[in-house]
């Protein structure tokens, strides 16, 4: 009698009878003679009660076409054979057409379904062969039928899923300080601790890279600043002893010596201790900008992943208000400013201010002086993104003025828009945490189902028991990948649960990942509010009151549910509004296939991100903002608020300035700008200059404008896929005051 079952992909599970007839039902379903209840019953038992204590998936198949083959019906036993073989069949027959496509370097959803990734060079091919191969594997082994199902019908998207059988996390938010004290080891040889500036700034760069290829998602350091101010003043210390060696003097007495900040300065005039302190001041600030400079170089060129992607990389920054963070912050901007190679806008790291009052924000704060070049740089190069800590779901009780750590309070964002702080099993913090998983609900597939109900008040009832079922699914395959995951081993990775995960230093190389895992989050979410809204009540929610009331209640449920589910699972759940690259086209495109085209639903070739106001939709910032603004609150797993502005913003900090004053007013977490950049593809000048059509710098008429695609800056539209490229198109302005 069969007890347990190997699955495919090795996991024991329990027998269950329910699954042979299930599939036996499905065969007859393609007879003449149709089911036979009976007949499914007495297949599922034989098998059940021949079979060895434990079989596989394999054996318990080939075991029902034997006695299908004895029974009267020849007809199911063809049918159930046919069915396995055709499976085969269309699997090897999608994989073909697939890996030609890669193979010809044709220009698609699939060699462009991640505009970071160039899927064009060999690293890019291997990469979109191993994916396209994989995938079918985590359907047929690793998934449940129930999830199955819901992917097969357009309500599910499991992000990732070409790297589940890796057990890898997603991301992770890096404690740069155990890297920079400590040095690391993460494969052959080792690396030191820090000394000064420039190896502080080059490690800072391995450990993003490193952990990138131990992980699917992206890298984040949340305090940039605090943790590279240390080697400002090791690099001045050094400095000085320099001078110490040149003139036989001793400055051991001003290693240590206070300074206001770090700014170069004529010698003109100095003597004595006060000209040896400015020269060892305006050494230390050359190297620390050479050190930022390098540091951003490398994070635009550094490729992971086998060698085909640049590291998905983020910091945060602005809150450390030392001589020495505020250095680091001032070179980091004066970098970014400037550009790299050719003075080409950087592209990684996403940088991200943390703006904080008290701090930052208002005029006479220690740091005002730092948010202003912040808001300058952002006009012209599209970063930093700025970050609320003011929000009030981004504040910390902990959180204390005078607490040289205090950082570990704050939040700190990575990517387009992945947010980590809340925790149910240990401190609340963004640092040494990350998202382990997270999976999509097409919630306009939900709503397009129950539009031919002609009562409102019951379409809208039968929509939300449609959105608790996939929520519940959603969940349960969340929960499943996590039971899979924590199965990994330490020395799976050996950066991150060596070095970087919040617990990680307990575990030994051979010892499984399970006791701290659950310190990162399982997120679900969501596409294509708009859309939805549409279907239900006819608007969305930035041109109907009725519509936005209707979008906070549906958001708003998800996000209690999500809260639910984190008690039943014991697992950090949260809601994310999911920034959909290649989702946004791919749900949409095949709801259209069976909808056929409804006006504002699926007229389009995308879904309009998460929660956001469509982007054809013209209105002002101003009103964007007060539609947008409440669903951050309930998506405590990520969010972001952008305004698409009018030209050249170089010279307009001003404008920067009025959005973040938006996302203080209105209380939201997390937003950015888009503005006009041109870029020659042929030797990188870029200017803002309207309808550019000739490079004025070398002739080529080859260009490109630089866009923010979710969160991140591309630097070519050529990598987009079809979904985003369309709604590119439809991008408007938001007017701002």
């Amino acid at each position: 009698m069969i007890q347990t079952v190997v699955k495919r992909d090795g996991r024991i599970v329990g027998f269950n009878e329910q699954k042979i007839m299930a599939a036996v039902r499905k065969a007859m379903l393609h007879t003449d003679k149709g089911e036979d209840e009976r007949l499914v019953q007495q297949i599922a038992d034989r098998v059940g009660f021949s079979g060895k204590p434990q079989m596989t998936v394999e054996d318990i198949q080939n075991q029902v076409e034997m006695e299908l083959m004895k029974s009267s019906r020849k007809d199911v036993a063809r049918a159930y054979i046919s069915y396995r073989n055709q499976r085969s069949v269309a699997r090897k027959a999608k994989t073909r057409d697939v890996f030609l496509e890669i193979i010809n370097v044709k220009n698609n959803d699939i060699t462009r379904e991640n505009a970071n990734m160039n899927a064009d060079t060999p690293a890019g091919m291997m990469m979109k062969f191993s994916s396209e191969t994989t995938k079918p594997f985590v359907d047929d082994y690793l998934l449940s039928e129930e999830s199955r199902e819901a992917v097969r019908q357009n309500c599910l998207h499991i992000h990732d899923k070409d790297y589940y059988p890796t057990k890898s996390l997603t991301c992770c938010q890096h404690p740069l300080d155990h890297i920079l004290e400590r040095g690391f080891s993460a494969g052959h040889g080792s690396s030191r601790a820090a000394k000064r500036i420039e190896t502080a700034s080059v490690l800072a760069c391995i450990s993003l890279e490193t952990a990138q290829n131990e992980m699917h998602g992206g890298q984040a350091i949340p305090a940039f600043d605090f943790y590279l101010a240390p080697y400002v003043r090791l690099s001045f210390i050094e400095e000085l002893k320099a001078l110490e060696e040149l003139t036989g003097e001793s400055y051991t007495h001003l290693y240590n010596k206070e300074v206001n900040d770090y700014l170069k300065k004529p010698l003109d005039g100095l003597e004595g201790e006060a000209r040896m302190m400015q020269h060892a001041m305006n050494k230390t600030v050359a190297r620390v900008h050479q050190a930022m400079e390098a540091f951003i170089h490398n994070m635009n060129t550094i490729h992971s992943r086998g060698g085909n992607q640049v590291v998905f990389s983020s910091i945060n920054y602005g809150t450390d208000t030392s001589a020495e963070g505020r250095c680091v912050i001032r070179e980091l901007l004066n970098s970014t400013y400037n550009g790299v190679g050719n003075g080409e806008t950087a592209i990684f790291p996403i940088q991200i201010w943390k703006k904080k009052r008290g701090v930052n924000y208002l005029p006479g704060e220690p740091n005002h002086d730092l948010y202003c070049l912040a808001c300058k740089v952002t006009a012209r190069r599209f970063f930093p993104n700025f970050l609320n800590l003011d929000a009030t779901f981004n504040q910390n009780e902990a959180w204390k003025a005078d607490d040289p750590k205090r950082y570990m309070h704050e939040v700190a964002t990575m990517g387009c828009r992945t947010r980590v702080f809340e925790n149910r099993y240990g401190i609340k913090t963004s640092v040494g945490r990350g998202n382990l998983s997270f999976s999509t609900i097409n919630i306009v597939r939900l709503a397009i189902e129950c539009m031919n109900i002609s009562d409102k008040e019951t379409r809208i009832n039968k929509f939300f028991a449609k959105l608790d079922n996939m929520l519940d699914v959603a969940a349960r395959q969340l929960n499943e990948r996590y039971e899979f995951q924590k199965t990994a081993m330490a020395k799976q990775f050996p950066l991150l649960m060596r070095s970087l995960w919040t617990g990680a230093e307990s575990l030994s190389p051979n010892e499984t990942i399970e006791k701290v895992i659950n310190q990162g989050t399982l997120s679900i979410g969501f596409i294509g509010l708009a859309e939805c809204l549409k279907a239900l009540v006819g608007a969305h929610h930035g041109e109907s009151d009725e519509a936005q009331q209707l979008g906070l209640r549906i958001v708003d449920y998800m996000r209690c549910r999500c809260n639910e589910y984190s008690e039943t699972y014991h697992h950090n759940f949260s809601l994310l509004a999911t920034p959909a690259e290649g989702l946004s086209g791919k749900f949409t495109k095949t709801d259209r296939k069976k909808f056929g085209v409804l006006e504002g639903i699926t007229d389009r070739d995308y879904y309009t991100n998460s929660n956001h106001v469509p982007v054809y939709y013209k209105c002002s910032a101003r009103h964007k903002a007060e539609i947008e603004a409440p669903y951050h609150e309930m998506t405590r797993a990520g969010h972001i608020f952008y305004v698409e502005m009018d030209g050249d913003a170089t010279h307009n900090p001003q404008a920067i300035m009025n959005v973040v004053d938006m996302m203080d007013h209105y209380n939201m977490g997390y937003g950015s700008v888009n503005h006009n950049r041109n870029r020659c593809m042929d030797c990188g000048f870029e200017n803002a200059e309207a309808n550019l059509e000739v490079c004025p710098q070398c002739g080529s008429k080859h260009l490109d404008r630089l866009q923010r695609i979710t969160g991140y800056l591309v630097g070519t539209t050529d990598r987009w896929n079809s979904g985003k490229l369309a709604e590119l198109k439809d991008r408007v302005i938001h007017e701002t005051e």
